[in-house]
């Protein structure tokens, strides 16, 4: 077996398709996420074994390493990257309580997962976390300020975690997916104008697959990242390069400025 993972939000989008990709690579992997019936379609694959719990509760976090160690005899990867967005204006009613329940997953959660990680990671002389972010926590949008505050913790969570475990051999980065192809985002891409509008703001004019979102987790995860932790990887097809001021060229040649009289 090439390695032992464990990752969180696995039963769609990005997570499955890391499920997926780190199985293929031989690895054996613990799928956790609180939708039962996409962890039973992961489950039927021979190496991957499926936790239903909620990431924000402790004890499901140590029961994920449990289950790695219990069937596989080891951890070496820690995938993090269940999450969740919503909360609603700032002045709507219950705001805050959802606000509350963001953090508890996306930044909570994270803690909670990397915490339980540490022993098995520690008594093997090293291992590798990679946690999801998200573009939304290198700058801000409309409409969500929960999810933006959420990730952006996340992603300063890494940074500090990341110095206080390199002597260890621990390594703890952190992607930010740009417009990804999942679930969460299909819904916005059944408007055509909106689709339109939203994918002529990434310089590669494409949203990426989950697959793809996977290949950059599996790199920070894999040896060839050996040298590098408490990063950030975008992986938005150039969004977060631009300030936001001009459109980026949609044709070759094209400066994407427009002077008229």
């Amino acid at each position: 077996m090439a390695g032992v993972a464990v990752v969180t939000g696995a039963a769609s989008g990005i997570g499955r398709a890391t499920v997926e990709l780190f199985a293929e690579r031989g690895f054996g992997v613990v799928a956790v996420d609180v939708a039962e019936e996409g962890l039973a379609e992961l489950a039927l694959i021979e190496s991957v074994r499926a936790l239903v719990g909620d990431v924000a509760d402790d004890e499901v976090n140590d029961a994920a390493v449990g289950l790695a160690l219990s069937e596989f005899g080891r951890l070496d990867v820690s995938v993090l990257n269940a999450g969740i967005g919503g909360a609603g204006p700032l002045e709507s009613e219950g705001a805050l309580g959802r606000l509350e329940h963001i953090l508890a997953v996306n930044v909570r959660g994270v803690a909670s997962g990397i915490r339980a990680a540490l022993p098995p990671f520690r008594a093997a002389g090293g291992g590798a976390v990679v946690v999801t972010s998200s573009i939304s926590g290198l700058r801000g949008d409309p409409g969500t300020w929960a999810y933006n505050a959420s990730k952006a913790a996340v992603i300063n969570l890494v940074r500090g975690l990341a110095l206080d475990y390199a002597v260890e051999n621990v390594r703890i980065n952190t992607v930010a997916p740009g417009a990804a192809l999942t679930g969460m985002t299909e819904g916005l891409l059944e408007n055509p104008a909106l689709a339109r509008s939203l994918t002529r703001r990434i310089p590669l004019q494409r949203w990426s697959s989950a697959r793809e979102q996977a290949e950059v987790i599996w790199f920070l995860a894999s040896p060839a990242a050996s040298f590098v932790t408490g990063v950030t990887v975008p992986v938005d097809g150039g969004l977060s390069a631009s300030g936001g001021l001009l459109p980026p060229p949609t044709t070759p040649g094209e400066s994407g400025v427009r002077v008229t009289d």
